[in-house]
């Protein structure tokens, strides 16, 4: 095609993709496209700043790795991450909320009432609740949740070489009655790596790094979508300044100070461990 021109390149790319036998990728191609080139247009982008953009993706692949992807936290960092959460949360459902760059694939086992607290220092907290159906209330037995945080010095054991490999990440099936359980440490806030270009945007647009302290959980039951979420204990000093939009109303919660185990509907591998007063949070999660 000899005739593109700035007018018509749109059109041009959007014919190129009309053999595409996806309907999905078409359509999104397609307004991906028209989107880019009118931003493009709109702010007359530079060959200069294209080429800072190009050398900013080429540096976040250079600095990822299967524990660390700068890409998914420079999403995090735009906001797309949150916004294509809040697109997903729809019904009445619990909240979607930012997968985040730590996950691991593969975390051990824990048993309900299991614990996760081992020799990890910080307050002690015991989080359970249910899982349920969005639409019937029915219990969701089964349901896999994996469960992720940070220790009491706001690191993933990814991160921190002082932390034994899956250290406080486990998976667990709910019981019969949709119930799970665990034991496990207050985790701290943090800051989002920013010794990369993720850093760079943070200190090009004057912006903290900081995120407040979250329990991160990826909830499966046969025949329904992932629930990914973050659930923020609601009195951490960041709740309102989340460097990464990952806070929802409806999942911040608060810590309940406890001295008796025995309130806890559930039987507790640590109950004699737990140091008093411990913490507790009761959350009911619907798919």
């Amino acid at each position: 095609m000899r005739n593109v021109t700035k007018d018509t390149i749109t059109d041009a790319f959007v014919a190129y993709c009309a053999k595409t036998r996806d309907p999905r990728v078409k359509f999104v191609l397609s307004r991906l496209a028209a989107h880019l080139h009118a931003f493009a247009k709109e702010v007359e982008l530079t060959h200069e700043e294209w080429l800072l953009a190009m050398e900013l993706l080429r540096r976040a692949g250079e600095i990822s790795s299967p524990e660390r992807n700068e890409f998914i936290l420079l999403s995090d960092l735009f906001g797309l991450s949150a916004l294509t959460d809040m697109i997903g949360s729809r019904g009445s459902g619990t909240q979607f909320s930012n997968l985040g760059p730590f996950h691991i694939e593969g975390s051990a086992w824990l048993e309900v009432g299991g614990d996760m607290i081992a020799d990890n220092a910080g307050e002690h907290v015991v989080f359970y609740g249910r899982v349920l159906d969005a639409q019937s209330g029915a219990p969701l037995a089964g349901a896999v949740l994996d469960i992720w945080q940070t220790a009491s010095n706001g690191l993933y054991s990814n991160q921190d070489p002082d932390q034994p490999p899956g250290n406080l990440r486990r998976r667990m099936k709910t019981d019969a009655g949709g119930g799970y359980a665990f034991t496990t440490v207050r985790p701290g806030p943090y800051t989002v790596p920013d010794d990369g270009p993720a850093g760079e945007l943070l200190r090009a647009t004057g912006r903290h790094a900081w995120r407040p302290a979250h329990y991160h959980f990826r909830i499966s039951a046969a025949g329904r979508p992932a629930l990914i979420t973050e659930i923020f204990p609601d009195d951490d000093p960041w709740i309102d300044e989340d460097a990464v939009f990952g806070v929802r109303e409806s999942l911040a919660v608060p810590l309940v100070s406890e001295t008796d185990p025995s309130v806890i509907p559930f039987t507790l591998a640590a109950a004699a461990r737990l140091k008093r007063p411990f913490y507790r949070i009761e959350y009911t999660f619907r798919l």
